[in-house]
């Protein structure tokens, strides 16, 4: 399956969350400030790329984040709403290519791309026998 077949450049998404204390580096390492984590906020922005996609995804077909080169600029506290952005910007064969975003408001706390690479699920699962 070829992606350049059913993704276009531009497909886009949004999520939003309000920041829960297990989403902390605090929650994660003792002693830390109770912040969103740098690894919480690439998780959305993961879910978000792959939000802009799925409903372009044949049955049995799924993707699976393979690059990500994040820059976290800004904390955001316990309660705060972050929205975060995917835009895709590059298909390949294979791989689709996102610019991501996360805000607080008007204030960007993240940004960077992310890449995601397009899976048959059942031949996924035979490759690693499960």
């Amino acid at each position: 399956m070829d992606a350049r077949d059913f993704i276009q450049i531009g497909m886009s998404a949004e999520r939003t969350l309000v920041v829960p204390a297990e989403r902390t580096v605090g929650h994660f390492v003792p002693g830390m400030p109770m912040v969103y984590a740098t690894p919480m906020m690439i998780l959305e922005m993961e879910m978000t790329s792959g939000d802009a996609i799925r409903s372009a995804l044949q049955p049995g077909w799924v993707t699976v984040g393979t690059e990500v080169d994040i820059r976290h600029l800004a904390a955001a506290l316990v309660g705060a709403t972050v929205r975060t952005t995917a835009k895709v910007i590059a298909v390949e064969r294979r791989v689709i290519r996102f610019e991501v975003e996360a805000f607080e408001g008007a204030r960007k706390l993240g940004e960077g791309r992310h890449a995601r690479g397009l899976v048959n699920v059942e031949m996924f699962n035979k490759r690693l026998g499960a």
